[in-house]
């Protein structure tokens, strides 16, 4: 049986009864993480503007069925989906999951949240579907071999995302083996995303992970609809894993599949930033409040980190130091590093350092180096540090960032991240929508479950 036939099958016939407790109570916390991010984006983006002008001017900002966080009122699916991955992963805030290096809730969820408000699913077949989707972008992911697909210049929650987000809906819409199949049929000839954004700070990343939603929801519509997509989608000759890696390897994406949870290994984030610094951000915190630093005690430092890092935070090097937008500040390791040293913190308010003579003084003082100890692990996101002060150094290894699976924050710290995210948004309100997202597991439906 092919790659593609065995995760169609699985999207489609996974009991939803079967899926262990604690897998669906982690696709709640991730869902309920992501809500967050979409709701101070609606707002604080500074490519929110752009995208509402475009779905106006293009028609496609019409009333439908559909929630989109934070804009108080409802779309189409295809747009809603559109905007709710975009507006998530916006402030580069979303989980991600190490081991395929991909943040999985912003392309699955919102085309999930469509797919179910469109057909009146409950809540627990919404969270069976976002557990479908986890499991099939991240084994994705994985297959691709994330360092041999971001050697070719590709964004893997964009790519691999789309194929996650059309088995989220496909399996809401009832599709059936075959039709999944068809399904990512479409989905891979709609698989895109470059990482030619990090040249100049652009806001393709954002807006190519809302996409990965809709192209995903739309490859499910389709098939739904009875259109033939290609066969052997996944693992044919042309097909994604051959088309997008040189270093391919077809059997990660299913061993183990519907035994071992890809969902429970993904992390949430503590800093609004790209995850490869936050290993790094922890260490610098911790050795600021052990040593009582001032940042103007702070002579050198050195962050060692793996290649995938070194190619999104790390060079070019310079230009890396002087981040002045906000997506050059989400993948500057210089700057994340001054803003940990300055503030003894790192969240969204933050970025108001963008440019300030202190924070550029600092990164000033920040180099970064590939680090070979970080290689072959079976994680990418750990870091080294070598940080020069009152002429002594200090060092010291992280060998993963905080948010891990291993120290997963418990129900309390995500719902403080949510109320850090939506308050200043919805204000009192925040804590309504937080007891919504905590009840849905007992939605019988989700259209108008969100108001």
């Amino acid at each position: 049986m092919s790659v593609t036939t065995t995760l169609a099958g699985f999207a489609a016939d996974l009991d939803t009864g079967g899926i262990p407790a604690e897998v669906t109570a982690r696709a709640l916390a991730l869902s309920t993480d992501l809500t967050g991010s979409i709701l101070r984006a609606a707002h604080e983006a500074d490519s929110t503007p752009a995208v509402l002008a475009m779905l106006a001017r293009l028609g496609m900002d019409g009333e439908g069925p559909c929630t989109v966080f934070g804009l108080n009122r409802r779309y189409g699916a295809a747009a809603a989906a559109l905007l709710n991955g975009t507006l998530g992963h916006s402030l580069d805030f979303d989980d991600t999951h190490a081991d395929s290096s991909l943040h999985p809730s912003a392309p699955v969820v919102p085309a999930a949240l469509a797919a179910a408000e469109l057909t009146g699913a409950s809540g627990t077949d919404f969270l069976a579907a976002v557990v479908v989707g986890f499991e099939v972008c991240c084994r994705l992911g994985m297959a691709l071999d994330p360092t041999a697909h971001y050697a070719r210049g590709f964004h893997p929650t964009a790519t691999a995302g789309t194929f996650g987000a059309a088995a989220a809906a496909g399996r809401l819409l009832g599709l059936d083996e075959k039709a999944m199949a068809s399904a990512f049929g479409v989905a891979a000839s709609q698989a895109s995303g470059s990482l030619q954004f990090l040249v100049n700070g652009a806001w393709n990343k954002r807006y190519q992970v809302g996409e990965a939603a809709m192209k995903g929801l739309m490859a499910a519509t389709l098939a739904a609809s009875g259109f033939v997509g290609a066969e052997d989608a996944i693992d044919g000759k042309h097909g994604f894993l051959r088309g997008y890696s040189d270093r391919a390897d077809p059997a990660r994406a299913v061993a183990g599949l519907g035994s071992t949870w890809e969902t429970l290994r993904i992390g949430v984030k503590p800093y609004p930033a790209c995850r490869y610094t936050h290993a790094a951000v922890d260490g610098l915190l911790a050795l600021r409040g052990d040593l009582s630093l001032a940042p103007d005690e702070v002579q050198a430092i050195t962050v060692g980190l793996h290649r995938n890092g070194i190619t999104l935070v790390g060079a070019p090097l310079d230009e890396k130091r002087r981040a002045r937008s906000v997506v050059e500040g989400q993948f500057s390791m210089p700057f994340a590093a001054a803003v940990a040293l300055l503030r003894g913190r790192f969240g969204w308010d933050d970025y108001d350092l963008l440019g300030k003579p202190e924070a550029e003084a600092l990164a000033a003082r920040v180099d970064v180096v590939r680090d070979e100890s970080l290689e072959g692990l079976r994680h990418p996101f750990g870091a080294t540090l070598t940080l020069r002060a009152r002429n002594a150094e200090h060092r010291l290894a992280i060998p993963d960032p905080s948010g891990e699976p291993d120290t997963f924050p418990d129900a309390d710290a995500i719902a403080a991240k949510f109320r850090t995210l939506a308050g200043p948004v919805l204000n009192a309100g925040a804590d309504t929508l937080l007891s919504r997202l905590r009840d849905l597991p007992q939605a019988s439906s989700l259209r108008g479950w969100f108001g």
